[in-house]
């Protein structure tokens, strides 16, 4: 049958109703809300390609470049499989902070940005009780296991850099460092005799090494090729098969015992085996997803605090004038008050010297990722169509002299000055939350685990002052940070060296 004469007009009323029309409208739309935001580098259909590599190796400068040009509003930036777009300005900052999670999702900007579904386990964030873990009973139990993280720090410095006599011993710095934090962290978790466990210790480092590499590998393909791709990405799912293989025998015993003893059995271990049980009574739950969980926990312990504390030696190593007003301050505290939660508190100086590193250095580039499940608007008028990411610069943020009396310049007893004599004052503690440091990102979605991470850090930075003369091996300064797109961290290959103190006072 042939169309009526006007075919245009035929064409369009079919299409209408199939809906191809609408479809069309919402696309063009979006497109050109996305286009109403400003953009950094190239942005034609082809061009915005060489805007996307650029930003591989040039994104603190293009952020920078953003932030300094549209501050207090947005911009956007190509990446090789999307746009992401930058918020600035505390005002802004502040209303990313308190939007809706069904406008802007923390979980599935993360979910996104690890490609989970296809690494650990879509589970992983449709139940996300690992974070109920680490908001819960982890956080609780700092004080309750102060003393065993405390002790595993000494025995792993002890085994990882066997000093002997007045030499002096050579180490690599970040493989050490996330060997002892993998000890400390895994005494919190699991316990003795786990957390020295060669094989345990392996999977769990090695476990976050092999999903941070998928990740990458992922990324540089767009959305609908990763599924194609993933299959050959066989480290994580081999590595979720060791942690069943390690824990279905624990797990299974501590489920008889509860069963036989009741939930109030008095022995129960404190761990995270516990934990989490305990967290999914009510809930569906297998050894396979509490595994998963333990290993996420695992993974964010170890990866962040691991470049985090080799952040903190190297400005340690190559600014000698805090050693001692720090070594000072400890020594005093643990004097008075002994190893403990609350006399970790009261390290004022250890508590900003670390903030300092970290407004400086950083794992990430971008903090607040938020995935835009439908269009919100801005109070500024600007509207983020649904589809994107928006996140915060962390360096931008931290640098800015608005925020900061000259921020480009290292200052570790900075936020102990802010702070003033005020015993009360925690408003510029390391973990406080501000839209002016957002490390751990800004309410009620910061990092769960900032509490745990912040003590062990201050505990592991206590310890070297104390124990250790420090030094960088070849003397020439301190090692530079590594960026590529938005991740980053610290030199994984400089050298450092440690020496015995003759007579710790504490």
């Amino acid at each position: 049958m042939s169309p009526p004469s006007g075919e245009p007009l035929f064409i369009i009323e079919r299409c209408a109703d199939t809906s191809f029309i609408s479809h069309l409208v919402d696309l063009t739309h979006k497109k050109l809300q996305l286009k109403s935001i400003p953009t950094i580098g190239l942005s034609g259909p082809l061009a915005s390609y060489i805007g996307a590599l650029r930003f591989l190796f040039h994104n603190e400068e293009m952020v920078q470049k953003g932030y300094d040009k549209f501050r207090g509003s947005l911009f956007k930036i190509p990446t090789l499989t999307s746009w992401i777009v930058i918020v600035s300005g505390d005002r802004l900052i502040d209303e990313l902070r308190r939007a809706p999670d069904d406008a802007l999702s923390p979980h599935e900007a993360f979910r996104e940005s690890l490609s989970s579904d296809l690494t650990i386990g879509p589970e992983f964030f449709d139940d996300p009780f690992q974070v109920e873990i680490v908001k819960g009973p982890l956080t609780r139990n700092i004080g309750t296991k102060f003393a065993d993280v405390h002790d595993e720090i000494i025995a792993a410095f002890d085994d990882f850099i066997p000093t002997q006599g007045d030499e002096w011993t050579e180490v690599t710095v970040y493989n050490t460092v996330m060997d002892i934090v993998c000890r400390a962290s895994n005494r919190m978790l699991v316990g003795l005799p786990l957390c020295r466990d060669p094989d345990w210790t392996n999977l769990t480092k090695q476990f976050a090494i092999d999903l941070m590499m998928s990740v990458v590998v992922l990324g540089i393909f767009p959305d609908s090729l990763k599924p194609f791709i993933a299959p050959f990405l066989r480290r994580v799912p081999r590595a979720l098969k060791r942690g069943i293989k390690r824990l279905e025998p624990l797990i299974e015993e501590r489920l008889e015992q509860k069963a036989l003893y009741g939930k109030d059995w008095p022995e129960i271990p404190n761990d995270v085996v516990s934990w989490a049980l305990d967290v999914t009574m009510d809930r569906p739950r297998n050894t396979k997803a509490l595994v998963r969980a333990v290993l996420g926990i695992n993974l964010a312990a170890i990866h962040t605090t691991t470049m985090s504390f080799t952040f903190v030696l190297y400005e340690l190593a190559t600014r000698p004038e805090y050693i001692q007003p720090l070594r000072d301050e400890v020594e005093a505290v643990m004097k008075e008050d002994g190893w403990s939660k609350e006399s970790v508190r009261k390290l004022w100086k250890v508590d900003s010297f670390i903030k300092e590193c970290l407004r400086v250095s950083n794992v990430n580039s971008v903090a607040m990722n938020r995935k835009v499940l439908k269009d919100f608007t801005f109070s500024d008028g600007t509207t983020v169509p649904a589809g994107c990411t928006v996140m915060v610069p962390i360096d931008s943020v931290h640098t800015d002299a608005d925020n900061y009396t000259d921020p480009k310049t290292f200052d570790g007893f900075r936020f102990e000055k802010m702070r003033g004599n005020d015993s009360k004052n925690v408003k510029h503690q390391f973990v406080s939350l501000s839209v002016d440091y957002v490390l751990f990102g800004h309410g009620r979605h910061a990092c769960p685990g900032r509490f745990f991470v912040a003590n062990e850090l201050k505990v592991m930075l206590s310890h070297v002052l104390l124990n250790y003369d420090i030094k960088m091996v070849d003397g020439r300064g301190r090692p530079k940070n590594w960026r590529f797109g938005q991740s980053g961290g610290p030199n994984t290959t400089a050298k450092m060296l440690f020496r015995k103190r003759a007579k710790p006072e504490v």
